[in-house]
């Protein structure tokens, strides 16, 4: 099992699913975790952890709200940052092209794409500095699928795929690894983030048969097991630890051969 022990580790949605489950587990191997999030952080924190954790809530879609954020961190933590974990995102209401609304369009490409693409911007000058750095993306099995979401998730997630290898390429000879996770069907909130009152039944009812049970909250039902927060976290802690000190540009699935088919 992998330390991280004295490492600066950014974590985006920190505050529940995946990124709290991200949060802890890195705590859990003595990282110094910087945790970020709109919502509130209230999960309690053993006394142990809470000594290596600092969270600054704020709203990552704000004019320079990456690079005020890495800076906070840098004068919490120091100018070294090992690695950062994109992992907030929302879900979007299963628009089509056709029915799509350009406030649903924009909500999801920034949070889910401009967000991530912003931090690892923000991040890199630090990384470059120190000879190195781990970047992991939170993608989708709609990174690889037409037939997961609506056209603004699925469009993100692509997107997010594109910039993980762009960024992994670009920077791979100053020691730098971008990689991604691929979470099939993952118990987590996010449904409770789409815009409800946008919700398109017919695009829906489009969806493979397995994400229809994700969305519907069936998972005892799913083929395939649900996938829990934890299962992408350990994801997350692999390919940012020097284990996977090779692992460069490389998108993982988590989802027990879902994307198999």
């Amino acid at each position: 099992m992998a330390s991280f022990e004295n490492k600066v580790v950014i974590i985006t949605g920190c505050s529940s699913g995946i990124g709290l489950a991200t949060t802890l587990l890195f705590l859990s191997r003595q990282a110094r975790v910087f945790g970020v999030d709109v919502s509130p952080f209230n999960h309690e924190l053993e006394a142990s952890q809470a000594s290596n954790f600092a969270f600054h809530q704020t709203d990552l879609t704000k004019s320079n709200a990456a690079e005020e954020t890495v800076a906070a961190c840098v004068a919490k933590y120091g100018p070294r940052i090992d690695i950062l974990a994109n992992v907030a995102g929302i879900m979007d209401a299963f628009s089509s092209a056709d029915t799509l609304q350009e406030s649903e369009w924009e909500r999801v490409i920034s949070i889910n794409l401009t967000v991530p693409v912003k931090l690892m911007g923000a991040v890199l000058p630090s990384m470059k500095e120190h000879g190195g750095g781990s970047i992991v993306n939170v993608a989708s099995y709609a990174s690889m699928s037409g037939a997961v979401a609506g056209i603004a998730y699925t469009a993100s997630k692509h997107g997010l795929v594109g910039a993980t290898k762009n960024v992994a390429w670009r920077f791979h000879k100053e020691g730098i690894r971008c990689n991604a996770v691929l979470p099939g069907a993952v118990a987590t909130n996010i449904s409770g983030s789409m815009s409800k009152e946008l919700w398109d039944q017919t695009a829906f009812d489009f969806c493979s048969p397995v994400q229809q049970l994700h969305t519907s909250f069936k998972r005892d039902d799913l083929p395939y097991g649900c996938i829990g927060p934890d299962d992408i976290a350990r994801g997350i802690a692999f390919l940012a630890s020097d284990e996977a000190k090779m692992i460069n540009g490389v998108l993982l699935p988590v989802d027990n051969a879902w994307s198999t088919i």
